[in-house]
């Protein structure tokens, strides 16, 4: 380097490390642990320790009846039936990844000492499901909005929520709340005031507990000034804020779709979904879809038309780079693993062998870009995570080990699920 450009770097150094920090801070790539596929979401006097077991008793029940052999499931979802058994393995295993006790809409509105009461019940069971290893490996709650109307009751269920948690002996790994129907930045600020005195109160590192924020808002999509103030909202969570989650019918609503066509592929939920996805790269900060509310319930033809549909809407998030999605029934789970499956494993040996051509600099057909790398990488990690790859065939197709590809796929932490 000459004289000048030695000079002209350090002066360069010294005018953006601000910028640096700032960058850094605020855009520190994939946190590098897993991503469930699904927030199935279940009102709170409904939830037990044996919840995740009945509602995968319930789904294979569904599952089995209409999905008899592996013609059945292609004849379905248009997918290979050697999936059927990876399916049937993963509904009896986990059929539940992450899990909300919802003390918000599907939980409706109770007198306070009804609801207070039932904030120790589920804690208790939550507690116990913990404990038993019946629990999904993420669970939390959501509560009401910190809208004028609701913000006591909200805040009451969450502090006693996680008072009966450490009562019992602590938080739950993966453990995450819900802040639902933002509509101001301030909101979020002052959640995480709110976790911040719980914290202390009760002992708890610093950063122990964190948060959704769901987006069904006309006004946490675009602000009084033109513009998204997600990415100021994400900035405000201070490092507890984990996803954005996609409200469909709360939104679809508030922006006066009618009901018969509130759907997530409507483009007013394609808008806010892209927006979503722009104000949340590079933050580590994860994305989900919502939900359909048509359940696959009735007769096998009802139910087949119900999992077509899900199944569909489920492939179409994933090819949008939406991960994670709502269930809101147990007989949809038989079509989110089946969706979720067949996009990761259909994509796998081409993903495999494009990613071992560029690590080893061989032709394959494509020019990959370093950035391409890293999608690669990330998708068969993902892959990984859910159960639809083995980790033992990702590293032999790839020539590469776990953690070698959680560095190329600029995981901030390098040891995989």
């Amino acid at each position: 380097m000459t004289d000048l450009a030695a000079a002209l770097a350090d002066a360069l150094d010294a005018e953006l490390a601000a910028v640096d920090a700032e960058l850094a801070a605020g855009y520190p790539g994939d946190p590098g642990t897993r991503q469930p596929v699904h927030t199935v979401y279940v009102p709170a006097d409904r939830f037990d320790r044996g919840t995740v077991t009945a509602w995968g008793a319930r789904a294979l029940e569904a599952f089995d009846a209409v999905v008899a052999g592996p013609a059945d499931l292609t004849a379905i979802w248009d997918v290979p039936g050697e999936l059927r058994g990876r399916v049937r393995d993963k509904l009896a295993a986990e059929p539940i990844e992450d899990l909300r006790i919802d003390f918000e809409d599907g939980y409706g509105t109770r007198p306070d000492a009804e609801e207070d009461a039932e904030i120790v019940r589920a804690a208790e069971e939550l507690t116990a499901a913990v404990a038993t290893g019946t629990a999904p490996p993420f669970t939390g709650i959501r509560f009401r909005s910190f809208e004028a109307a609701t913000r006591r009751r909200g805040v009451r269920t969450l502090v006693g929520f996680v008072r009966e948690l450490c009562a019992r002996g602590g938080i739950p790994a993966g453990f995450v709340v819900t802040l639902p129907k933002v509509t101001a930045t301030a909101q979020v600020a002052a959640l995480v005031a709110v976790l911040e005195a719980l914290e202390a109160e009760h002992g708890l590192p610093e950063g122990a507990l964190r948060f959704e924020i769901q987006v069904e808002t006309p006004q946490s999509v675009i602000g009084p000034d033109g513009a998204s103030p997600l990415p100021g909202m994400i900035a405000a969570g201070a490092g507890r804020c984990t996803g954005l989650h996609y409200g469909t019918y709360d939104y679809s609503a508030s922006l006066g779709i009618a009901a018969e066509y509130q759907s997530m592929e409507h483009p007013v939920a394609d808008h806010a979904k892209a927006v979503m996805q722009v104000a949340a790269a590079g933050t580590g900060v994860r994305l989900s879809d919502g939900s359909t509310n048509v359940v696959p319930v009735g007769t096998p033809d009802a139910v087949r038309a119900a999992w077509q549909l899900h199944g569909r809407l489920v492939r179409r998030s994933l090819e949008r780079g939406l991960y994670q999605g709502w269930d809101l029934h147990p007989a949809q789970l038989p079509s989110r693993f089946t969706a979720v499956y067949a996009f990761f494993r259909g994509s796998a040996e081409s993903a495999a062998a494009r990613l071992r051509a560029y690590r080893e600099q061989s032709e394959s057909g494509f020019m990959d870009e370093p950035a391409t790398a890293v999608a690669l990488a990330g998708f068969l990690l993902r892959g990984v995570d859910c159960g639809a790859l083995g980790g033992e065939w990702v590293e032999k197709s790839t020539g590469a080990d776990l953690v070698e590809l959680a560095v190329l796929a600029r995981r901030t932490i390098a040891t995989p699920r």
